[in-house]
């Protein structure tokens, strides 16, 4: 019995929906920050520090996870677990802690939107405007769905990576002995 195209392409339609707010949440961290310090170093340490790498990912992997399961057992956010086991000071500071972090994102994320579009001949006191507008304007006015789907179409933008890696053609010997093997380097 075959497949019809129709019916595949509802099954990938279907794992998309499963996967989809995965994979934005994974491509959160392919912002201005944290592609300036990927490459800062890679240029400074090249393959040493891949290892490094695979640690923050897995860490990563079991936080968000450990964390969706308490969201999915309990019904309540970090905030609210916060305060029910160790009281409204800490859950205050856990939250001041989150804000200033997100707000040092935040200005990290316009730093890099001020940059790249400098280098298309853009004005940082044109870009940055238009574009905190546009944020502005799709967190108050967009809808949750619209928006999901627009960040997963951006998400395919960072399969450009995998594709980049191919195209290097780095000696895939040292890259994985790199990613498995720490090394450290005193200075």
């Amino acid at each position: 019995m075959t497949e019809t195209s129709s019916s595949r392409f509802k099954k990938i339609l279907f794992i998309m929906t499963i996967i989809g707010p995965g994979l934005i949440t994974v491509n959160a961290g392919n912002d201005a920050g944290g592609i300036a310090t990927y490459a800062s170093v890679g240029a400074s340490y090249g393959y040493k520090m891949l290892w490094g790498l695979l640690l923050i990912t897995f860490s990563l992997a079991v936080i968000q996870e450990m964390n969706a399961r308490m969201a999915i057992v309990t019904g309540k956010g970090l905030a609210d677990l916060i305060r029910e086991r160790f009281g409204v000071k800490l859950a205050l500071f856990a939250m001041l802690t989150l804000f200033i972090a997100n707000f040092g994102v935040c200005i990290g994320d316009f730093a890099g939107i001020a940059a790249s579009m400098e280098l298309f001949g853009v004005s940082k006191y044109i870009s940055v405007p238009i574009m905190a507008f546009l944020v502005w304007f799709l967190i108050t006015k967009g809808s949750y769905s619209k928006i999901e789907k627009l960040f997963l179409a951006f998400t395919f933008v960072f399969f450009s990576y995998i594709i980049t890696c191919f195209i290097v053609k780095p000696d895939w010997h040292q890259v994985m002995k790199a990613t498995f093997t720490p090394t450290f380097t005193f200075v």
